[in-house]
Parts: structure tokens; C-alpha cells; sequence
């Protein structure tokens, strides 16, 4: 426990995570005033396909800009699944979703000014048709699963089998989901894209689907990805995840120890049988 403190501590004092959470106001801002923008689009209504590619687009976009600064999150889902598999410490991942939050909602009210009717929605999330708020929830943590799932495995620095674009990637896995459930919640995936519209235009309807569902998703994704389908994921990796006292916790250390010297041996055995020979 003292460790993560002095973890989250140094990380707190460190020039680079303001930049970082500047850079992450600045990446939701511009997806909720181009995606949310392309719904209402100046009171022409546009096709799903449209909406699904403005908002798969500009978040590739925002993610290929700011990837090196902050990781290119812009959605409080990812950065609770980075939290989770301690891709980023505690406070980081408070301060980056409290930027998203400011940030949807600059994106929102920029879009708000920018608009020429006051009866736009402004990109405003609600369940639709006669959808309930439960099976709204049952689509907002599926689709917010592939996503944060897609994110992990796009920027897992241990695979050695990623030769594409992972913004692009990610950009697509936004575009998936938009073209499978906007017509059941407008496919959100995201609480800061949410959030900002529905303060701007003071609609709260349905909005605990649009927080507790990506949120569990992004939960999900990240455990079933980091513990199971990581590259390196083992049994000694899920253990440390698990609470435990000190003395278990050093334990486990000392367990993974002795299976690091076996496998170095392993090597120096096997020649040593070949000289033999």
C-alpha cells in the first residue's frame, strides 16, 4: 500500500501528467463538438453511417495526436481499465477523467453556440424506442467492452505482433459499435461524451446507463484482457491483482523468483548435456 502511494505521489510532481491532462481536455473536447456535431449537423439529419464514421474518425484522430502525451484515453471507461491494470496510477487516472468531464463539456457548449436552433439536441444520449433502461445499460457495457478490450490490446507494449495503426484500429472499434447500437442508445461508450451534452442541455434522462455501463464494461474488458489474453499473462501475473497480506504478498515474490532462476538454468542444463554428449 505505501508503495502505490509513494507511486501515485511521484507521479502527482511530475511536469509531463499536467501536460498529459491538458492533452486529455483538449482530445474529448474535439470528439464531442465533431462527433456529437455530426447528429444534430446544422438541423440536416445525418445518416448512422455518417454519425458512426465522424466519431470513429476524430477519435482516431485525437488518439494518433495525443498518444505519446497522455495514451489518447478521452474516456473515463479506458482510463479506469488503465488504472486497473496499473497502466496508470490512481491519481493520474482521477485527474484524466475529471479533464475528459471539463473537456465534454467545453466540446458541448461550443457546439451549443455554434448552433443556429436552440431545440438542438447537441448529440443529447437517451435509450431509444421502447428499449429499457436495463437492456440500455445490457448494450452500453457490451459495446464499451469491445472497445476498452480493442484499446488494451492495441497499445499492449509486449506484443510483438502489431504492425498496423492502433488509432486506426480504435477508431474502428468505435465505428463498429456506433453502426450496431445507435439505434439502441446512440452508442455512447463513453460517460465524458454523455456528460457534456447533458449538462449543456440540462437532460439527465437515462443517465446512470451512459456512467455505470461503459464503466463495468471498461472493468470487464480490462481484467478478462490482462489476466487471460495479454501477452505474458500467467498465473503469477493474476495473483498479484488478488489483495493479500505482506507476508503473501512476498511470498508470491519469492515464488516468482525461484521460477525466474529455473528458467535460467533450464538453458545452462541443456548445454551442458549437449558438451556431455
Amino acid at each position: 500500500m505505501n508503495k502505490i502511494m509513494q507511486e501515485n505521489i511521484e507521479d502527482l510532481c511530475k511536469p509531463a501528467l499536467w501536460r498529459a491532462v491538458v492533452a486529455e481536455f483538449f482530445g474529448t473536447l474535439f470528439l464531442v463538438l465533431f462527433g456529437c456535431g455530426a447528429i444534430d449537423n446544422n438541423g440536416i439529419n445525418n445518416s448512422i453511417v455518417q454519425i458512426a464514421l465522424a466519431f470513429g474518425l476524430i477519435y482516431g484522430s485525437m488518439v494518433w495526436c495525443f498518444n505519446h502525451v497522455s495514451g489518447g484515453h478521452f474516456n473515463p471507461a479506458v482510463s479506469v481499465a488503465a488504472v486497473v491494470c496499473r497502466r496508470a496510477s490512481v491519481v493520474r487516472g482521477l485527474l484524466y477523467i475529471i479533464a475528459q468531464l471539463v473537456g465534454g463539456i467545453a466540446g458541448a457548449g461550443i457546439l451549443r453556440g455554434l448552433s443556429a436552433d436552440a431545440s438542438y439536441t447537441v448529440g443529447v444520449t437517451a435509450v431509444r424506442g421502447t428499449l429499457t433502461e436495463a437492456q440500455g445499460f445490457g448494450v452500453e457495457l457490451l459495446i464499451s467492452f469491445v472497445l476498452v478490450f480493442v484499446v488494451l490490446a492495441s497499445t499492449d507494449d509486449k506484443r510483438c505482433d502489431l504492425s498496423g495503426s492502433a488509432p486506426l484500429t480504435i477508431g474502428l472499434a468505435i465505428v463498429a459499435g456506433t453502426l450496431f447500437a445507435y439505434n439502441y442508445t446512440m452508442a455512447s461508450m463513453n460517460p465524458a461524451r454523455t456528460f457534456g451534452p447533458a449538462l449543456v442541455q440540462n437532460n439527465w434522462a437515462n443517465h446512470w446507463v451512459y456512467w455505470v455501463g461503459p464503466i463495468i464494461g471498461g472493468l470487464v474488458a480490462a481484467l478478462v484482457y490482462e489476466y487471460v489474453f495479454a501477452a505474458g499473462a500467467s498465473f503469477s501475473r493474476t495473483r498479484k491483482f488478488v489483495p493479500t497480506t505482506d507476508n503473501e504478498g512476498d511470498a508470491v515474490l519469492e515464488m516468482e523468483k525461484i521460477e525466474e532462476e529455473k528458467k535460467d538454468e533450464e538453458p545452462a542444463t541443456a548445454e551442458s548435456e549437449v558438451k556431455a554428449e
